[in-house]
């Protein structure tokens, strides 16, 4: 059966993403790696992100993540890594996820049969995906999937993210956006990182994205005021039709009933986590 159209990208904007992204602004992922020694937040964002590569340095964490000033990755990374080993990492990520999603969704959530259902499902999407050219998929996949319901929706939701991920910074190098060009367009559809925090999080400058923003009031893809033209419009659609091309296939293998199911699932859980804090209130839109 054909699936509706963007019925994957829905469910991956409304039930699959929001679940994985929880642990990176999560005050348990600070806790599980200050208790190893690793005191800062940021790097351990970072590296939790990158520990399934192995003990990996600046470069190709800037490859991969695409989106984050190198100097900013160079202050965390490898440095990280003669403080706990990529599997220590691992580890802490696992057990943050697992308090993270109890304190969110509750201990009955967890322990329903409807999360069970949900982590099949999303397990039996991750079955279509490949590993070719998708580093950051490539490497989750290669991990052992956890026993708990709720950590094995975690870990396969963490696997559609990089999947799609990787699929994405493809479609970008093929769009000509660069890593701060991409950030700033996506914060201009009102739906992205705004200014505050792509410099809080992504480590960018204000004169960075001064000049960013200029190169593309050149291109005609921003106007004045900061907002898509017509013309950046198409190309943020572009770009999104051919996000979702090259992350078609787990989604065609689940069936449009099943995208369903877990779309109506995860939505529930992502909905509630929403509610309970999971994410800042003024990360996201045009506003500084």
């Amino acid at each position: 059966m054909t699936l509706p159209e963007h019925a994957a990208r829905r469910a991956w904007h409304g039930a699959i993403n929001p679940l994985h992204a929880t642990i990176y602004f999560s005050p348990d992922l600070t806790a599980e790696y200050a208790a190893l020694g690793v005191d800062d937040h940021t790097r351990a964002t970072l590296s939790s992100r990158a520990a399934a590569m192995g003990a990996v340095g600046t470069g190709t964490v800037a490859a991969t993540f695409y989106n984050y000033r190198y100097d900013h990755l160079a202050r965390h990374l490898p440095a990280v890594w003669d403080t706990i080993t990529p599997e220590q990492a691992l580890a802490a990520r696992l057990r943050a996820a697992d308090r993270t999603l109890r304190r969110l969704l509750g201990d009955d959530t967890v322990a329903s049969p409807g999360m069970a259902e949900a982590a099949e499902l999303a397990l039996r999407a991750t079955e279509a995906c490949t590993r070719h050219a998708r580093p950051l998929y490539a490497a989750h996949a290669d991990l052992p999937v956890p026993e708990e319901p709720h950590l094995r929706l975690w870990h396969a939701t963490t696997l559609l993210r990089e999947h799609r991920g990787d699929g994405h910074v493809a479609a970008l190098l093929l769009a000509g956006l660069d890593p701060l060009e991409a950030l700033v367009t996506h914060s201009a559809t009102g739906r992205g990182m705004n200014a505050k925090w792509i410099k809080a999080v992504r480590g960018w400058e204000q004169e960075d994205i001064d000049a960013a923003a200029a190169r593309l009031r050149a291109r005609g893809l921003l106007d004045a005021e900061g907002d898509l033209t017509a013309e950046g419009t198409a190309v943020r659609e572009h770009l999104e039709d051919e996000t979702d091309r090259l992350d078609a296939a787990p989604y065609e293998h689940l069936g449009a009933e099943g995208l369903a199911r877990l779309a109506e699932l995860g939505g529930g859980f992502a909905a509630t986590a929403v509610s309970a804090g999971a994410f800042p209130s003024n990360a996201f839109g045009k506003a500084a």
